[in-house]
């Protein structure tokens, strides 16, 4: 460990170019896109086709950065974005007008992302239900007045009691009704933990009901991991290719001396590496909002873990508010994780990102210049999908450039990456070749410059899995209005 803090000191202190990792072809790239209190969305209370309008410029700058994910609240304290039979929609959605069928806001982001190459994720938060005035304000449709049973009081604010059996009933029917209604890429745990880092959360009487001999702290562990796991096997029964993921706290336990406090598995009860080990989990996206010492030995651990599955550290660009963080603060994180070879970034909030604040969204357009795919999931599949066939180039009437091929494959759930390169000499693992990702139709257009160059256009196709199949037969366009 102290030669890890060596190392690190020395590059923090020697110029930042001089450790400029090669980008990367295959990388998440995230947003945390929140909904709770509408912080980046929706901000407008009085119209549906404005809060369409909101959602859309958010996923059009973010295909514009070249992000991949995205992790869509869908559920905050005891609401949901989405149409539920079992807990009321949240008051930030304007509904349609008379006779007109209500906004669906997880339908409508799934679709938009999508279109723009963008998996979407539900983020939902699991166990907390909000505050007295907010639990009052859902009425009889708040699960406090529906389950009283499975809801616990505490400092003021209200929780499903993980220790209870039925929490987890109660819990899997939101994540079945979600899975099964929808085409979503990921279902994203959040605040699956206890509440707090004293323990002291009143779960006495499910303790010796359910205790059967454990200490408190492992049989709190074992109820979270009792309940993902239930989760993640139904999940993979239904729609296997549905990646399970969630955010736990930024430092998975302390570090010799380092990092006491609040941990996820030591004061919150979430043994995420467990869950990772035993096959439970596909990704992991801790919330690692602290910077130096507190950061940079925890991403290491996480990745000791990480059973050779995905992590991707949540990075803080809201503390660059909070905290006065600067810029670089930010992009030193997103170097260390190029240079270690983790997975990828995942930004909390998207506000901050878009908002360009102290410029970081200028300043990761270094580091995300082209599109990127997502890492193949092969603990799930490792089949290697057939590539495309017959890809054609030729110039639409309106001026676009069209590439169009045939699926290979009966698989309606894959996505196309598009490559270009100036001769032969082609590499799936050089992302200065690539044009676009998670395109879902058998054909690609975009505005083509006329630089007298010719090209080699090559597609291939990802299954849901992101296993990437070899590339089609190329296709050779010249770029040029006048007939050579």
């Amino acid at each position: 460990m102290n030669r890890l803090y060596f190392l690190l000191i020395l590059s923090l202190c020697l110029p930042f170019a001089l450790f400029s990792s090669d980008l990367p072809a295959t990388e998440v790239r995230a947003v945390w896109l929140t909904t709770n209190y509408g912080l980046d969305w929706p901000r407008n209370r009085t119209s549906r086709e404005m809060q369409q309008k909101e959602l859309i410029d958010i996923l059009d700058s973010l295909q514009k950065h070249n992000f991949n994910t995205v992790l869509f609240q869908v559920r905050g304290r005891g609401e949901v974005l989405y149409r539920s039979e079992i807990e009321p929609m949240s008051t930030l959605v304007v509904s349609g007008g008379k006779g007109e069928a209500s906004f669906d806001p997880l339908a409508f982001a799934i679709e938009e992302c999508h279109k723009r190459g963008l998996e979407c994720h539900a983020w939902i938060v699991t166990y907390p239900l909000g505050s007295d005035r907010h639990v009052k304000s859902l009425g009889a449709f708040s699960v406090t007045k529906k389950n009283p049973a499975i809801a616990r009081k505490f400092q003021g604010e209200w929780f499903l009691d993980p220790g209870n059996p039925r929490t987890d009933d109660y819990l899997l029917s939101i994540v079945k009704e979600i899975v099964t209604g929808y085409d979503v890429d990921g279902i994203h745990f959040d605040y699956i933990r206890y509440p707090d880092n004293r323990g002291r959360f009143p779960d006495d009487t499910m303790y010796r009901l359910y205790g059967k001999g454990k200490s408190r702290a492992d049989w709190r562990r074992d109820n979270i991991t009792r309940f993902v796991t239930r989760a993640y096997d139904w999940i993979k029964q239904e729609k296997p290719w549905v990646q399970v993921s969630s955010a736990p706290l930024g430092r998975y336990r302390a570090l010799g001396n380092n990092g006491h406090g609040w941990t996820a598995m030591e004061t919150v009860y979430q043994d995420a590496g467990r869950w990772m080990k035993a096959g439970k989990h596909d990704a992991l996206y801790p919330m690692m909002y602290y910077k130096d010492h507190l950061f940079y030995p925890f991403v290491d651990d996480w990745m000791d873990n990480g059973n050779k599955r995905i992590v991707v550290p949540g990075l803080g660009a809201y503390q660059m508010v909070e905290l006065g963080w600067s810029r670089q603060d930010i992009l030193n994180q997103v170097e260390y994780t190029r240079h270690n070879q983790v997975h990828g970034q995942a930004y909390f909030r998207t506000g901050n990102l878009l908002a360009n604040t102290k410029e970081i969204l200028t300043s990761i357009a270094s580091y995300y210049r082209y599109p990127a795919k997502l890492p193949p999931m092969t603990w799930l599949s490792d089949t290697i999908p057939d590539p495309p066939t017959d890809l054609r180039a030729e110039r639409t009437s309106d001026g676009l450039l069209e590439l169009s091929w045939n699926q290979a494959t009966g698989d309606k759930r894959v996505k196309y990456n598009v490559y270009r390169t100036e001769n032969e000499d082609f590499s799936r693992e050089r992302p200065e070749n690539l044009l676009a990702v998670g395109v879902r139709d058998c054909f690609f257009r975009y505005q083509a410059e006329d630089d007298d160059k010719a090209y080699y256009y090559f597609v291939t196709v990802s299954d849901s899995f992101h296993n990437e199949s070899e590339q089609a037969v190329p296709a050779f366009f010249y770029h040029s209005r006048t007939v050579k």
